[in-house]
Order: C-alpha cells, then structure tokens, then sequence
C-alpha cells in the first residue's frame, strides 16, 4: 500500500465508524484503517447494548451530540433496515441527598437540569413511585429521587458500528482491516500514515484509536489518557414478570461514592438474562495487555456487592460476562482536538467510558470540521486546552 487520499480515518470503533461514514455522506475520498475486523471485541465498543440518554447528567455541552446521534440512528434504520435504538425509557435514581456518577455531583439533579434546558421529555419520582411502577427495583427506601425519560433507552452498538461500515462503503470509503498503524507524521501539506501494509498520504487524518490512542500518538496523550478495565455481567433471571414491556435501562447510585452503583438493561426479548456493571478506575491496564477473561470470584463479587437484594428475579448464576475498556480523561470528559504539534491531525478520544451514545452526532461534527473547517456543535469543551 503506497496510496493518497484526502482524509484518513484510524480506528473504526464508536467514533472512527461514525465519523466516516459522514465523511463518505459529503462525497470525500476517505479510507478508514482498523487493526482488527469491527465490530469487535477488543475494545470498547460491544457488548450487546449501551445506555443513551438524551439529558445527559455530565454536563449540557454534550447534549447537542446524543440528540443528533438518536436522528442519525433512525435515518440508519430506514437506510438499512437494522434495530439500532430501543427507546425503552432510562430511570436514574439517586439517595435523598443526590450522589456523584462520571465525577459530576448530585446526578440525578444535572439531568433534570440538562432536559429542562433542552426541553427534552422527562419525569422526576421518587423511590416511592419507582417501585410502584417498575417492580424489577427491590429494596428502596422511598425517599429516593429519580429522573424518567421516555426518550431514553439502549442503541447496540455492533450493529450501529457495522451499519455505518457498510454505508460508508456504499457511499465509497475505502476499509482497511487487519491494518496496524505504526505511526503517524505531519510532512509539509499531508500527514504520512506508516501501517503494517504501507504508507499512506492524506491530505488530513481523524485519530479515534481509543485505547491505543496514547501508544500510537505519545506525549501529551500518554500524561492525560488511561485505560481502565471494566466488566460486564450477565445473571440468569428464574422469574421475568417484573421486567414488562414499559422496563427502562437503568442507573442506580445506591451510595454517596462514584463506585456505589449499577447500571443495567431490561431483558431482550426472549432473553431471561439480566445484563448488569458498575465502573471502576483504580486499576489500570493497556489495550493490548487487558485480562479479557473474567473469573466468576469477580461475577460472585459484583452480585454480592450490587445486584442481590436490589433486581427482581436476579440469581448467581452467570450467564455470560465480559470485559471492555475505559480510556479515561483526567476530567472524564472527552477529547476532540486538533494534535497540539500537528494541526492536520484531529484526535477523538478519549471518551471515558460514556461515548457511545453521542457517537454518531459527533461522527457528524468532526465530519464538518474536517469539510468546512466548523462544528455545528461547539467543540470548545472538549479541547485539549483545558489540561495543557
């Protein structure tokens, strides 16, 4: 491979995917380069579902984002005829007093904000309610304060990775699998992209490498990215009458600390399997030296600590689990920011482990920038000023 191109793509993941399909949308001669074959598992985006909420409790510049990734992903399933986004409802329920999640204070109370602002449909309960309404939640106090958006629910995230592929290359990307890319170097007008096949030259290139972002890209993004290992869990469920067709995915903050808590989805259909996780980031690890086995000590542990005594029809017993990546922001919050040294090269990531839903909207944005030079969304936010 010794090849041109206007714009190169490395990473076709969450928002690798997304942003070139909008790239192949406006007509420019894109190809996109993954060391693997996605959708797949090496990264941090599988897993069979992951959370969307359109009042997003991190902070209201991420809003314009999820709100354009749920309309990409309904102009995706009439191109394509594939289920992409399940508006089954998200409940986020806090303690009385409120507690933090993604580092942000008292939750529950910044997504209430945000949907006000955004006039995004909602409801606030409380524990009471909650357990008069979806009987799969055990255990509350009744004093708890909840957030309702109808609204919200769960998008699979394979299916929106391929979907995106494929019309991408529909529209006439080009896709390099099993292509590892070795380096990256600004040279005069272009960029030069060292891959395990060849060179490539392109006018500009879009960095959405996740967890392999620092690795490939050093300094300042070995100092501000980490990777932290997260598992996921699937319980057999003996009793699935409580999860009815009106079940939301969920977030319960069932403590005052970032760790004291759960998030989940309601069966699929036909599925008697409750897939449930909780976050961590004391531990770190790498991409390439992640333990991807979970041992059931670790599946017994967050039963015990988490699911017992608070999921109806929620037994021991494993079903499946899994493990996947956070590459994290010292803020938690994401990177989309021109390369300091290199100013043809746009990084995306690290996106702290709640990206996936805005994927597709900031597919769209970067796909601007990289066109016109402007977002429709302001970008300002996630710059990579705010720790250099």
């Amino acid at each position: 491979m010794n090849e041109r191109a206007e714009i190169v793509v490395i990473g076709l993941g969450a928002m690798g995917s997304a942003t070139l399909y909008q790239l192949a949308k406006r007509g420019i001669s894109v190809v996109g380069l993954d060391r693997f074959a996605p959708p797949h598992t090496n990264g941090s985006s599988h897993g069979e579902s992951r959370i969307t909420r359109q009042a997003v409790g991190e902070g209201r510049d991420y809003i314009p984002f999820v709100l354009a990734s749920h309309r990409i992903w309904r102009e995706l399933e009439a191109e394509t005829g594939e289920d992409l986004l399940n508006a089954c409802g998200v409940l986020v329920m806090a303690p009385a007093g409120g507690a933090s999640h993604h580092g942000k204070p008292d939750f529950v109370a910044g997504s209430i904000a945000g949907a006000q602002a955004f006039g995004i449909l909602h409801e606030v309960l409380d524990g009471a309610e909650v357990g008069a309404r979806f009987p799969q939640f055990l255990g509350l106090e009744g004093d708890e304060k909840a957030y309702y958006e109808p609204g919200g629910g769960y998008v699979r995230p394979e299916r929106c990775i391929a979907a995106q592929l494929r019309r991408a290359a529909e529209l006439g990307a080009e896709i390099r699998t099993g292509t590892e890319v070795l380096a990256i170097a600004q040279d005069g007008d272009g960029v030069v992209v060292t891959t395990s096949q060849g060179t490539l030259r392109a006018a500009q290139a879009v960095v959405s490498a996740g967890a392999w972002t620092a690795p490939l890209l050093g300094q300042p993004f070995e100092r501000l990215l980490t990777v932290n290992r997260q598992l996921l869990h699937w319980y057999a469920l003996d009793d699935i009458t409580a999860y009815g067709p009106d079940a939301p995915v969920f977030i319960w903050m069932h403590g005052a600390g970032d760790v004291d808590y759960l998030y989940g989805f309601p069966p699929m259909p036909g599925d008697p399997r409750l897939k449930v996780a909780t976050e961590q980031y004391d531990t770190y690890t790498t991409a390439d030296a992640l333990a991807r086995v979970v041992t059931p000590e670790e599946s017994a542990a967050m039963y015990r600590r988490h699911v017992e005594g608070r999921m109806a029809g929620a037994t021991a017993q494993v079903a499946q689990a899994a493990a996947c990546l956070y590459t994290v922001t010292p803020d938690r919050g994401f990177i989309i920011d021109r390369h300091p040294d290199h100013d043809r090269v746009l990084v995306v990531s690290a996106c702290s482990g709640h990206g996936f839903k805005h994927s597709a909207g900031i597919g769209e944005a970067v796909a601007e920038v990289m066109a016109t030079g402007k977002s429709p969304i302001d970008l300002a936010p996630f710059a990579l000023a705010r720790f250099l």
